[in-house]
């Protein structure tokens, strides 16, 4: 899948392009395993708010270069501000790495991580926000903030329990472990795994798949699902109906219901 790439200010640390509906964010310091920098999540925010406002984009991939997908944050840089305030440390946190999770929360289309290479600590929870996760076959998994001191804070002990349940989550975080790809399967942590020279074009197939939808269906389907997490079944019950009766109204499913009761109809 070609796609043209576009500078988003952070120079050639993080790649976006559009091709065929689908949205491509690379993110490329593959000399770092791509931890990223605190430009590389400004422009990783801003790639998001684009996909969530073009209505070219239908589907978005996160993926990485070279042999990572993402290490997390750079330790070189957690270095430089050993010496801050803990409150100059919290207001930096929320207000830039995770700007990621609260825009993802924000954008009601799918997307997908392309599990490259080793996602480690906030690289592993970045990869956890999104919908769909497949995997390389020689990528590793780790919740590594225990063996530096920290406690996970992108967003993972919120994201991972969901996935994995509450115990394996606990056991992840607390050892710092490495899961292989097969065993991320087993746990429920990736949707899939390929052959390493398979991944990205499967991933981009199923992006292209999904991207035929009708983008209202797939908005409602995804707000759906997030939105039951947090509510009741007579709450989920109410919305799905609102969902429901907006959806009917569409053109694409008027021409869906006509189509199919056409071609059963003909001898």
């Amino acid at each position: 899948m070609t796609s043209q790439t576009e500078d988003l200010s952070a120079g050639e640390d993080l790649l976006f392009g559009v091709a065929e509906g689908v949205a491509t964010i690379t993110l490329n310091r593959p000399e770092r395993k791509n931890a990223f920098t605190f430009p590389m999540i400004e422009a990783w925010t801003a790639a998001l708010q684009r996909c969530r406002t073009d209505e070219a984009v239908r589907v978005v991939i996160v993926t990485g270069a070279g042999p990572a997908f993402c290490s997390g944050g750079d330790i070189v840089e957690m270095g430089e501000r050993l010496d801050q305030p803990p409150q100059r440390r919290k207001d930096e946190l929320f207000s830039r790495i995770q700007r990621i999770p609260l825009a993802l929360e924000d954008l009601d289309k799918p997307v997908i991580a392309a599990l490259n290479g080793v996602a480690t600590g906030a690289g592993l929870d970045l990869a956890l926000m999104c919908d769909l996760r497949y995997a390389a076959r020689s990528a590793r998994f780790a919740e590594t903030y225990v063996r530096v001191g920290l406690v996970p804070g992108a967003g993972g002990a919120h994201f991972l329990p969901r996935l994995v349940g509450t115990a394996k989550a606990l056991e992840l975080f607390f050892t710092g472990d490495f899961v292989d790809a097969e065993e991320a399967l087993r746990i429920g942590l990736v949707n899939g795994v390929h052959d390493d020279v398979a991944l990205m074009p499967a991933v981009e197939a199923l992006a292209r798949r999904i991207a035929k939808a009708p983008p209202l269906t797939l908005s409602l389907i995804k707000r759906a699902v997030y939105q039951g997490m947090r509510n009741d079944l007579r709450t989920n019950l109410d919305l799905i109906s609102s969902h429901y009766a907006v959806i009917t109204a569409t053109p694409e499913h008027r021409d869906a219901v006509q189509a199919f009761i056409g071609g059963r109809s003909k001898p």
